[in-house]
């Protein structure tokens, strides 16, 4: 809950009696009774007989709720009703709620001060008139029930009355919408309650893992009638989450231990010549300072304390660059009379994009692409290798640090179990050891480490090379002809040729002695196994003889026998490590070393976009994973095919935040190489676990062991759960409309468009693995295809701010149990305004809410009243009173600019002339 002030504890002692004031100790507090995580106290409210201050004025009127706590005497604003047009009896459909942590007692009192609003557009209003009463009071009355006289603020004129309704916790009132009057059905808003419990979030059980990653919930009730005159229930829910910073520093943390290695791979390269010497100490300069920079940005990260998520006008700080703007989830549950209950979550954030870093260049999208094309052009100071390549390089490194020490340890699992006699422990962990071998092996059949090898070879010191004998452009032409067969081939400069003296074949023979050594492994062991298998038959047959005994034991010898092969594997795999370290290291040194500052500079862009679109996505598939896990068929559709993240784009092509749409198409399409793993927790801390590297991590959810059973066996077994995401984009805003008259909207076009193609992937993959009833419930057989075919003739119109391409989008996603986010430069203004019209639009569509009431709806979740946004810099009984804002506003709609290019100028031109009147 926000606290939008306190005032004075002066103010406060007209509430309280002064012997409970004057008393040293604290006041003896009654606590009220409640059911556990459920609101304390709910209550709603109406006013009649207003008086207005001139006869002929209509009342435009909303009632502010202020607390007084009996312990600290201090008047506290809580909340507000909506604004409730033309009446001097006002109904106001907003209602009040406790939740259970709220520190509310009988001895509470709680003020009502009711206002007259005299201009909406500029929160203009004044004061009618206040009532209190305790809170003991409303709860013990015979009714339920009180009745309060509103009075001035100098309490001697009464100004009408004001009636308290307590509500039951949880209750929806029932029966028919006709009661309702023709007044009340004029007032702008339907029924909702404000209140922030935890438990509004999800089920009981739900609670410790969610709490863990979710923060300050703020629920908000309200009943609109359906079109068969029935009422519907809709709970709305936002909240902040602990990964916006989570994810971030376990990032960063992975970040910089992937540097460091990478660093001392680059000193081990051992000695080279003094053209690549030269090259590997600045390379290792340049990302020694990089690595400084994320350490000092990881301590300032581990220091932060406060809020749970960054607001937009932290955007910019050089602090916060990898944490992502205004990440919350937002939830509608809808309780309808006819229709089966339904969630619809959407995660709301900011474009993961490098505000610090700025876009005078443009973003990621632009900034790779011309980066690679001058890595073709870069002489021959260094080699050039593919971006393939070099991620095929860094996978080597990858997979020979996770497998070395695994193939050790089995090993030595191998000779323990020899020193122990033990056949069945000798097979299973031969077994282990062959296969970690085996893939230990298949990692060094490729090109790539062969022709690396020789470009290492040829850059040692004192190495004779010979000029190819191949023009530059045969070279790169044969190169490409090979690289539809070997995906993995290099494209080789002429500063590296064949050198006479390399025996290419000898790495060969290195990485397959492994593969021999292996092999004399297995057999010597079934020779063993085979042998103490006749001993047992014989020893069932006859006594053995002394000399008998004396064979067996030396053939028994299980472990001297082994050692020596053991030890022999060791040092092969020793070899062909430290060549292929040395080699994908050399690879690595190329890429760093062609545009040294604007390739560090563009990996800590990467980094910093992608933290930002990580947190949503773990917050996303977090929720997703709960919201499901008493759904058969999603947990299905999770492990069988995978899960759709679809992302709604609502930035310009226009200036800065096409280079942030260039940022986040980068941001969200790195995100495939991001997999999830479902673990069991083993403690109380619930929070995900990242591990892996830049080309590939996976993301460990926690859960405890209750939830855990409910899973499929094939996630309880670790099988890795793949993500989909997909990006639409449609400008909406007065830059846009720019972009469409004299800029280019071809950006939009063609993220569109690939992401269409990525969408038509999935599709065909469910639809494959999938069997139908594993849709969701309102779903029919053709909607999905007949979706997608619309979808795909909208993006090819070309429209202008064609908003239908987010609506198909979305629907596509909610039929296909995606995961939804909506975002804009700060996921305030238009996130908000495209995820309520979202939200009433399913109302209308799948809950048959009534279509008169559509608009209203629409208002009531966009009214900033019933978002506690009052900021008075005033007292509130003084008078006429307004709000301390900037006074700059447009005096026509924003809408008539879409109508021509002719207002455009009109609008340029009066802006511009405002300006100057302003700071003449």
């Amino acid at each position: 809950m926000e606290i939008k002030e306190e005032r004075s504890s002066d103010e406060a002692r007209q509430f309280f009696p002064s012997s409970q004031l004057d008393s040293l100790g604290e006041p003896q507090l009654t606590s009220i009774q409640g059911i556990a995580n459920e609101p304390k106290l709910e209550f709603s409210l109406a006013c009649k007989d207003l008086v207005a201050a001139t006869r002929d004025r209509k009342l435009n009127t909303f009632i502010q709720v202020s607390v007084v706590h009996p312990a600290e005497h201090i008047l506290t604003r809580y909340s507000s009703t909506e604004i409730v047009e033309g009446t001097k009896d006002p109904l106001f459909l907003t209602g009040v709620t406790f939740p259970p942590e709220y520190p509310i007692y009988e001895e509470t009192k709680i003020k009502l001060t009711v206002y007259d609003v005299k201009d909406k557009s500029q929160d203009t209003r004044s004061f009618l008139g206040c009532a209190t009463f305790r809170v003991g009071d409303l709860v013990k009355s015979k009714d339920q029930q009180l009745t309060l006289t509103l009075r001035t603020s100098d309490g001697g004129r009464t100004v009408g009355t004001i009636e308290v309704n307590l509500v039951k916790m949880g209750e929806l009132e029932e029966g028919e919408t006709d009661h309702i009057t023709a007044d009340a059905q004029d007032q702008k808003c339907a029924l909702f309650r404000e209140c922030t419990a935890t438990e509004g979030i999800s089920g009981k059980d739900n609670l410790p893992s969610l709490n863990a990653v979710l923060r300050n919930p703020v629920c908000k009730l309200y009943r609109f009638p359906t079109s068969d005159n029935k009422w519907m229930r809709i709970q709305e829910q936002m909240a902040e989450t602990t990964l916006s910073f989570h994810v971030p520093k376990e990032l960063i943390n992975l970040h910089i231990k992937e540097d460091m290695r990478r660093n001392q791979e680059l000193k081990d390269l051992g000695e080279l010549a003094p053209h690549w010497d030269n090259m590997r100490k600045s390379v290792i300069a340049h990302c020694d300072q990089m690595l400084s920079m994320y350490q000092d940005t990881l301590a300032e990260l581990m220091k932060h304390t406060g809020s749970s998520f960054k607001s937009s006008c932290s955007k910019g700080e050089k602090t916060l660059e990898f944490i992502p703007i205004n990440l919350h989830l937002q939830r509608m549950h809808v309780h309808s009379p006819r229709l089966k209950d339904a969630l619809y979550d959407v995660i709301t954030v900011g474009a993961p994009a490098a505000h610090f870093q700025g876009f005078k260049n443009g973003g990621l999208r632009k900034l790779l692409s011309k980066f690679e094309a001058e890595r073709r052009n870069t002489g021959y100071q260094c080699i050039y290798y593919s971006p393939e390549n070099t991620a095929k390089a860094k996978e080597v490194l990858s997979n020979i640090s996770h497998l070395q020490p695994l193939i050790s340890s089995h090993a030595d699992l191998l000779l323990s179990s020899a020193s122990q006699r033990s056949p069945d422990s000798l097979k299973n962990s031969l077994k282990m050891l062959s296969e970690k071998t085996e893939l230990f092996v298949h990692t060094f059949k490729d090109q790539l480490v062969r022709s690396a090898l020789l470009a290492l070879y040829t850059a040692r010191p004192g190495c004779v090379l010979k000029n190819s004998a191949v023009p530059r452009k045969s070279v790169e032409e044969g190169a490409d002809a090979q690289h539809q067969d070997h995906p993995s081939h290099i494209k080789r400069q002429d500063s590296i040729p064949h050198h006479s003296e390399y025996d290419e074949e000898e790495w060969d023979r290195v990485w397959a002695n492994v593969a021999k050594s292996l092999n004399c492994l297995i057999a010597l062991v079934d020779r063993l196994l085979e042998k103490d298998n006749m001993s047992s038959i014989k020893e069932g047959e006859n006594e053995p003889s002394a000399a008998d005994c004396k064979v067996l034991h030396t053939e028994g010898d299980w472990y001297e026998q082994l050692y020596p092969l053991v030890i022999t594997l060791k040092d092969c795999m020793g070899e062909v490590v430290t060549r292929a370290k040395q080699s994908m290291a050399f690879v690595l040194l190329q890429e760093l070393a062609c545009d040294l500052p604007q390739c560090l500079m563009l990996t800590l862009r990467r980094d910093i976009v992608f933290s930002q679109a990580l947190a949503g996505l773990v917050c996303g598939f977090v929720i997703k994973l709960h919201t499901g896990l008493h759904d058969q068929g999603f947990l299905q559709q999770l492990h069988t095919v995978g899960l759709l993240v679809q992302y709604e784009g609502l930035l310009s092509t226009y200036s800065e935040e096409a280079g942030m749409l260039e940022d986040m198409a980068v941001g969200i399409s790195d995100l495939q190489k991001v997999m999830f793993k479902i673990i069991e927790a083993k403690s109380e801390d619930f929070l995900p676990i990242i591990t892996g590297r830049r080309e590939q991590y996976i993301i460990e959810v926690q859960l405890p062991a209750k939830m855990f059973e409910l899973l499929p066996q094939e996630i309880k077994e670790g099988k890795l759960l793949r993500m989909y995401p997909v990006l639409f984009n449609v400008g909406i805003n007065e830059q846009q409309t720019l972009a469409e008259r004299f800029g280019d909207t071809t950006l939009q076009e063609n993220i569109n468009q690939e992401n269409l193609e990525l969408l038509k992937e999935y599709y065909k993959l469910f639809m494959e693995k999938m069997p139908p009833d594993c849709l969701p419930h309102f779903q029919e057989q053709n909607d999905l295809k007949e979706l997608l075919e619309s979808l795909h003739q909208n993006i090819q119109a070309k429209k202008r701010k064609n908003v239908e391409i987010m609506w198909l989008a979305a629907t596509i996603c909610r039929k296909l149990n995606g995961v939804r986010f909506t975002c804009c430069k700060s996921a305030k203004d238009r996130t908000s305004m495209s995820v309520t019209l979202e939200q009433c639009s399913i109302l209308r569509d799948e809950h048959q809410l009534h279509k008169d009431f559509f608009i209203r709806a629409l208002d009531c979740m966009r009214s900033r009243k019933t978002q506690g946004a009052l900021n008075e810099s005033d007292d509130p009984e003084t008078g006429c009173l307004t709000d301390n804002k900037p006074t700059s506003r447009h005096f026509y709609p924003v809408a008539l600019l879409l109508v021509s290019s002719h207002l455009l100028v009109v609008w340029l031109i009066l802006s511009l002339a405002l300006l100057l009147a302003k700071y003449q």
